[in-house]
């Protein structure tokens, strides 16, 4: 009879929200095989269950990622070139608006998890750096993400010289939304996810999509595609709800009931 599986992602939901925690603190968090075969399965969970409308991605212990498992890539093996990339692109693409809440530093491949999250906090004590090329190797999955983030001459700084940087200036170059003080990192990420829950379903996945998109268009279409996509939202089933909420003065019906107050909200994020 096998041993079961230590488990190295842990999963919770409550209030709509559905957290996902890398908790493999005696490697740092590192990209091993089997964390990232269980990141998997936590995000499959999050994104198919209906009651999940935000995701958050955490960790435990000082560090949210290193990066690859060094030991597993000894010998030529390549295990985190298998599933990774899927990892990233299914966090990029989710429906649902994913907030990454960084418990501590970050380092090469964990910062392309923090890249293809909607939102990123993190404590300002905080440090990241690419560190690929002080090992021989580049940061190539992982640019897929980042350099959709980072300022053009910020990517080239930091993924040429491997230093190390603090969190106030991963946010300046857009890695990250928001450094805060330690001790307020949990009622701003509450800050993100109330804002989020209150938004129609629908809508938010479309708007993700819209803020990728858009600038990508000729303005003459972009004018023509998104008055189209405008008067069908309006007439849609979501947006017609939402119109008769606000004129109720109710919450829309998508809103979770446990859902804190937009106020209460606020005023935690801003002790």
């Amino acid at each position: 009879m096998s041993e079961p599986q230590e488990v190295l992602v842990r999963r919770e939901q409550a209030g709509g929200v559905a957290t996902i925690t890398l908790d493999s603190p005696h490697n740092r968090n590192a990209l091993s095989s089997r964390l990232l075969g269980q990141l998997d399965d936590a995000l499959s969970w999050a994104l198919d269950e209906p009651a999940v409308r935000v995701v958050v991605l955490t960790g435990t212990g000082p560090v949210f990622c290193a990066g690859a498992d060094l030991k597993e890539q000894r010998g030529g093996g390549a295990p985190v070139t298998a599933s990774f990339p899927d990892i990233m692109l299914r966090i990029w693409e989710s429906p649902k608006p994913v907030v990454c809440r960084l418990n501590g530093t970050a380092r090469a491949g964990g910062l392309g998890l923090v890249a293809a999250c909607d939102f990123a906090v993190a404590p300002a004590t905080a440090s990241f750096a690419f560190t690929e090329v002080r090992l021989g190797v580049v940061p190539a999955m992982i640019a897929v993400t980042c350099l959709r983030r980072l300022e053009p001459r910020a990517a080239a700084e930091y993924f040429l010289t491997g230093e190390v940087f603090t969190a106030e200036r991963a946010m300046e170059i857009g890695l990250l939304t928001r450094a805060v003080p330690e001790e307020d990192l949990d009622a701003t990420v509450a800050h993100y996810t109330g804002m989020l829950l209150r938004g129609g379903p629908e809508a938010l996945s479309i708007t993700k999509r819209l803020v990728r998109e858009v600038p990508l268009l000729p303005v003459e279409e972009a004018f023509r595609a998104m008055a189209a996509l405008s008067a069908e939202r309006f007439t849609s089933e979501e947006g017609q709800e939402g119109i008769r909420a606000f004129a109720e003065k109710r919450p829309a019906a998508w809103v979770p009931a446990e859902a804190p107050a937009a106020d209460t909200v606020r005023r935690n994020a801003g002790r």
